[in-house]
């Protein structure tokens, strides 16, 4: 395969496939910045891969509390499933089970311009676990419910926004050992998540299990992708340099194409300026996954 050379590491001339998905964006906030950091954490948990979760769910970025709707310390997330209905439910069972019962925490919508059909209910539902004692308060065009909670009350917008995001976005690191490798990875998460607009939903932001869609099991969506995985080199159709010996993914969603090349562009760039990488390429199934492509090649042009 060919590439080109950034920082003496090999930049594959291939593309990550990404698809179309319905996001939200909420923003979490607490009495202090550590509370406001469990609460989000927890509620975006198990929320790596639409594969196997309810949603595609990961911290966007911190809030200082000049940023927030209430003036405290907040945390915004990201969710992100296939379509708008089972977003609603991801939103509702994470937000009830995870932020319901954290201490401190209020829930507001954070996405802007949200028109009646691109709606989810947030505290429409929740509000019933006052069992009679919520009370609902109107400031402009928002609604907002208090709903008495034993430290005093939980106060969450009515309801969250939706938009069309795109979730699959990619950058696959290999290294000429697995420390290298990782702390590759590691240097380009640091970056990324800088980027607004996008999360990163796998462990620390990396995957070591990357995938390829299908198995020889049947019924088995997906399974390990042998053609990036160096203890398999010699036994399948490999994809690697010969000095690859550990690869990490990064896997990234977005609110739009722009957001998601951006800090694709961030990670390839911190990502060749380590030591010991020895490529860096990008997780595709010829164009039959999703209609979003993101070109190695066009990231370089403003590195």
């Amino acid at each position: 395969m060919n590439g080109y050379q950034v920082e003496n590491v090999l930049v594959r001339d291939t593309f990550a496939e990404a698809f179309s998905v319905t996001g939200t964006r909420l923003i979490v906030t607490a009495a202090t910045p550590r509370w406001a950091e469990i609460a989000a954490s927890e509620v975006t948990g198990y929320g790596t891969s639409v594969i196997a979760c309810d949603a595609e769910a990961g911290i966007e970025v911190r809030l200082p509390a000049e940023q927030t709707p209430d003036g405290r310390p907040g945390v915004a997330i990201m969710l992100y499933a296939f379509n708008q209905e089972s977003l609603g439910k991801a939103v509702i069972k994470r937000v009830g089970q995870c932020l319901l019962t954290c201490p401190t925490t209020a829930v507001y919508n954070g996405v802007e311009q949200v028109a009646d059909d691109k709606q989810l209910p947030l505290g429409k539902q929740l509000r019933f676990f006052g069992d009679g004692y919520q009370a609902s308060k109107g400031i402009g065009a928002r609604r907002f419910w208090r709903i008495p909670v034993m430290d005093g009350e939980f106060l969450c917008e009515d309801i969250c926004g939706t938009f069309r995001g795109i979730a699959g976005g990619n950058l696959l690191i290999g290294g000429e050992s697995q420390a290298a490798a990782l702390q590759a990875a590691e240097a380009a998460i640091a970056c990324m998540q800088e980027c607004p607009g996008i999360i990163m939903p796998f462990p620390g932001g990396i995957v070591r299990s990357g995938s390829k869609v299908g198995s020889r099991y049947a019924g088995l969506r997906a399974s390990t992708n042998d053609a990036h995985c160096p203890t398999l080199s010699a036994r399948s159709e490999s994809h690697l340099a010969a000095a690859t010996r550990a690869m990490y993914e990064i896997v990234i969603d977005g609110s739009d194409f722009n957001s998601i090349q951006q800090g694709m562009r961030m990670g390839l760039r911190a990502a060749c300026q380590q030591s010991g990488v020895t490529e860096v390429s990008a997780g595709n199934y010829g164009g039959k996954l999703g209609k979003h492509h993101f070109h190695l090649r066009d990231l370089l042009d403003k590195l």
